[in-house]
């Protein structure tokens, strides 16, 4: 799943905001591809829809937030390019480790 956000931060309030948003983000295992941009794998639509819940409990006050639904397979095909060349393609974990 991917959650993209636009959030203010034009006052020292919203800046606050936007930051323990990211870091609620992190805290629930998601990882940054950049600063308004984070993913994260869940199995199965239950899955997803938990993580929508949780996220949806922990919006800030203003903005926008979206939230992308996509399969493994539409994750392995992103094309990604970084610092102007073409970076191989992601590859899913074949199984989630429970520690």
């Amino acid at each position: 799943m991917l959650v993209t956000f636009d959030l203010p931060v034009d006052t020292k309030k919203h800046r606050s905001d936007a930051t323990k948003f990211r870091q609620f983000l992190l805290d629930e295992g998601f990882e940054m591809s950049q600063l308004s941009n984070y993913l994260r794998l869940v199995n199965g639509q239950e899955q997803f829809d938990t993580y929508t819940r949780r996220v949806g409990s922990n919006l800030p006050d203003r903005g926008d937030v979206y939230i992308f639904q996509f399969t493994d397979r539409q994750y392995e095909n992103i094309i990604r390019f970084s610092d102007q060349s073409r970076r191989k393609r992601r590859k899913n974990p074949e199984q989630i480790a429970l520690f």
